[in-house]
């Protein structure tokens, strides 16, 4: 398990670019954390580590947002499903058989869609902007060290 602590937003973006230079496709990153807890933030890190020229926003509204690239990033924000049913009937198999990497915000209200193999990032609000950010599962034991 790796855990850091990052003291303003911009710090968990730059350890997002870091993640994204040890990530091979597939890859699924389950994000857990409250409201403002730094999530979209680390996406935003990643689409720049991995060298997207993009404007990352969190996919609230439209569920997810695809951001072309080698390989791509697909972002979810699962905030307003009700469960790993409603996120089949919007193609997850079929992102998954995608050579990509899928960042899953609130993915609490999906985990009975996942098997085991994602690398999970749970986002702690301490005080002020100050994040305690940790990373394990999946490749997380090689890639997060």
């Amino acid at each position: 398990m790796l855990e850091i602590i990052t003291h303003n937003e911009r710090e968990t973006e730059l350890f997002g670019r870091q993640l994204a230079g040890q990530l091979k496709a597939p890859a699924v990153l389950c994000l857990y954390g409250e409201l403002g807890s730094g999530k979209t933030a680390l996406v935003r890190g990643l689409a720049e580590g991995m060298g997207l020229k993009c404007t990352v926003s969190s996919p609230t509204f439209t569920i997810v947002n695809e951001y072309p690239g080698n390989p791509d990033l697909i972002h979810f924000d699962m905030y307003r499903l009700h469960g790993a049913d409603e996120l089949f009937d919007i193609g997850w198999e079929d992102y998954l058989r995608r050579d990509a990497i899928l960042a899953v915000e609130w993915s609490e209200n999906v985990e009975d869609a996942f098997d085991g193999s994602e690398i999970v990032i749970r986002f702690e609000k301490l005080s002020g902007t100050d994040r305690r950010i940790t990373a394990e599962g999946g490749l997380c034991a090689d890639a997060c060290v």
